[in-house]
C-alpha cells in the first residue's frame, strides 16, 4: 500500500512537471503563434535572404522551451512587450531591409551570419542576436551545454542552438549591464552611475546593452531608428504600448 502511494506521488509530480513545461510552451506559443511569427517575419525565407529556411517557428518554440522565463514572465502586457523587444532587436541584427523603404521593418531574420565575418573571427556574429566574441561563445555554450568555442558554426547551422544563444543573451545580465529581459519588463532600477550616464528605463537601454559602444551617446543614427521601427511594428502587432525612452541617443554606453 505504501509502495502504491509512493508511486502515485511520483506520478503526480511527473504530471505536474509535464504540465509546467507545457504551460511555459503555451505561454510563448499563445502570443507568438505560427501565424503571428509568419506575419512578423514575412521575408525570412525570401530567396534573397541567406538565412532562408533556417529560422523556423518550430526551432524558436523548441529553444524557448529551454528558458522557462522567456516569454512567460509577468502580466500579459509585460510578456507581449518583452517579446516585441526581443524580436525588435534581433530583427535589426539580422535585417535584410533597405532603410527608408516602405517595407523596411519586414525583413528581420534574413541573415544568420555577419556579412563580412571580420569581427573577432572565428567568433564573428551569428544567430538572431549576432553572438560575437570568444567570451560570449564560451559563456553561451556553457549555459546551453554546447562547446561553441570549438564549434562556433553550430550557431549558424543548428537553428535551435542559434535561438538558444539569443535567448541566453536576452535573459542574462552582462557584466555591469542588466539583462535585456528585465529592462523590457521594466524591472530594472538604474544605479546612480546609470542615472549620471543618462541611462533611463526603456527600450533604448536594451540597445545600449547590445551595441552601446557603436550606437549610443552620438545623437540620432540609422541603427537606432531601425531598432525602434521594428519594435514599434511588433508592439502594434501584439497589441501593447512601446513605452518611452526608445532611443539611446544621449546615453553613455556601459563601458564608459
Amino acid at each position: 500500500m505504501a509502495r502504491f502511494a509512493a508511486l502515485a506521488v511520483c506520478a503526480a509530480a511527473l504530471l505536474l512537471a509535464v504540465a509546467a513545461g507545457g504551460a511555459a510552451a503555451q505561454g510563448v506559443g499563445s502570443v507568438i503563434t505560427r501565424s503571428v511569427y509568419a506575419s512578423m517575419l514575412p521575408n525570412r525565407d525570401n530567396s534573397l535572404c541567406p538565412a532562408r529556411g533556417f529560422y523556423t517557428y518550430d526551432a524558436f518554440i523548441a529553444a524557448a522551451n529551454t528558458f522557462p522565463g522567456f516569454g512567460t514572465t509577468g502580466s500579459a502586457d509585460e510578456i507581449k512587450r518583452d517579446l516585441a523587444a526581443f524580436f525588435g532587436q534581433t530583427s535589426h541584427e539580422t535585417t535584410g531591409g533597405t532603410r527608408g523603404a516602405a517595407d523596411q521593418f519586414q525583413w528581420g531574420y534574413c541573415f544568420k551570419e555577419e556579412i563580412s565575418k571580420a569581427t573577432s573571427p572565428p567568433y564573428y556574429g551569428r544567430g538572431p542576436i549576432q553572438l560575437t566574441g570568444r567570451s560570449n561563445y564560451d559563456l553561451a555554450g556553457r549555459a546551453i551545454g554546447k562547446d561553441l568555442v570549438s564549434n562556433p558554426d553550430l550557431v549558424s547551422t543548428d537553428a535551435v542552438v542559434s535561438f538558444r544563444t539569443a535567448m541566453w543573451f536576452w535573459m542574462t545580465a552582462q557584466g555591469n549591464k542588466p539583462s535585456c529581459h528585465n529592462v523590457a519588463l521594466r524591472r530594472w532600477t538604474p544605479t546612480a552611475a546609470d542615472t549620471a550616464a543618462g541611462r533611463v528605463p526603456g527600450y533604448g537601454v536594451i540597445t545600449n546593452i547590445i551595441n552601446g559602444g557603436l550606437e549610443c551617446g552620438m545623437g540620432r543614427n540609422d541603427a537606432n531608428v531601425d531598432r525602434i521601427g521594428y519594435y514599434t511594428r511588433y508592439c502594434g502587432m501584439l497589441g501593447t504600448a512601446t513605452g518611452g525612452n526608445l532611443d539611446c541617443y544621449t546615453q553613455r554606453n556601459f563601458a564608459s
